[in-house]
């Protein structure tokens, strides 16, 4: 391997691994746009998917050589199962940061890939490797940890959203893995539309103040959309799991964020629980990405 051809793939790397980071941080401010918006789930819920299907069609049109209607052919069926299933994720998101703590909704989705990997063997028949059932089983132990400190205070629905979002976003993430020929850009852009309709029903738009307008417009046009699809983008420079260790800085960032702009302070269950998942996450992913190699 000639000096130039290396230094093209550490910049590559380099590249990489910047887009993942500015994917973690953006995606980790989410909540506190949620927060600020001053309406109720259903509202912030409505405004999101608003967003989100306008915003993905853009970036589609950008990034996409097929264009949106190619785009969304090629993609067949599994792009509305897809939206559908990124309805539900990004409903049980915004549910559970309005009922409970923004640590325990972040801890628990940081869950995703072990819980992915249960589907993967479940769905796609993937053999599962010590490792793996390891990793399941520790983080089942670490998400029981961190509901069980919120049956006392009453913010358990919340934790059980959060639980429902990251199986909704894992049952996802196996179904992009099965069929790659579905337009992730697409799948985003239709969960976007379906919440926004679904929610529609139940909001009331003509209450929202100009304030709830612009906090949630840039976080459905700008923030949330740039983040994923710079995490997105940084597949093409890093490996998975490489992407995976590194979007965990939102599982961190997310609760830090939460103590400075709203003073809240995770239970010491949390941070249990919480302990106990990003470091099985963790050493899982390392795992993984060492068997890449």
């Amino acid at each position: 391997m000639t000096n130039s051809t290396t230094k093209a793939l550490t910049n590559s790397r380099k590249i990489g691994f910047g887009l993942a980071l500015l994917g973690a941080v953006l995606m980790s401010i989410d909540p506190i746009f949620i927060r600020y918006a001053g309406v109720s789930g259903f509202d912030t819920a409505f405004l999101f998917g608003l967003f989100s299907a306008i915003s993905m069609p853009i970036l589609l049109k950008m990034n996409d050589k097929r264009g949106i209607r190619k785009a969304l052919t090629a993609s067949g069926w599994p792009i509305l199962v897809s939206g559908i299933l990124m309805l539900g994720s990004a409903t049980g998101l915004v549910f559970s940061i309005k009922m409970t703590s923004i640590a325990n909704t972040f801890v628990i989705l940081s869950a995703t890939p072990a819980i992915a990997a249960i589907f993967s063997w479940l769905i796609l028949k993937e053999t599962t490797n010590r490792s793996t059932l390891f990793a399941i089983v520790a983080v089942m132990i670490g998400i029981t940890i961190v509901v069980s400190g919120s049956v006392n205070t009453g913010n358990w629905l919340g934790d059980l959203l959060a639980l429902f979002s990251v199986t909704c976003l894992a049952l996802m993430f196996t179904l992009l893995r099965k069929y790659q020929d579905i337009s992730r850009l697409a799948s985003v852009g239709l969960g976007g539309l379906l919440l926004a309709i679904v929610m529609f029903y139940f909001a009331t738009p003509s209450s929202y103040s100009m304030e709830t307008w612009l906090i949630m417009g840039v976080m459905g046009l700008f923030t949330a959309p740039l983040g994923r699809v710079f995490s997105m983008v940084a597949t093409r420079h890093i490996s998975a799991p490489e992407v995976s260790m590194t979007l965990m800085l939102e599982t961190v960032l997310a609760p830090i964020w939460a103590f400075m702009f709203f003073s809240e302070i995770p239970a010491n269950t949390s941070l249990l629980g919480g302990a106990v998942i990003i470091t099985t996450i963790f050493f899982y992913t390392l795992f993984s990405l060492k068997n890449e190699h």
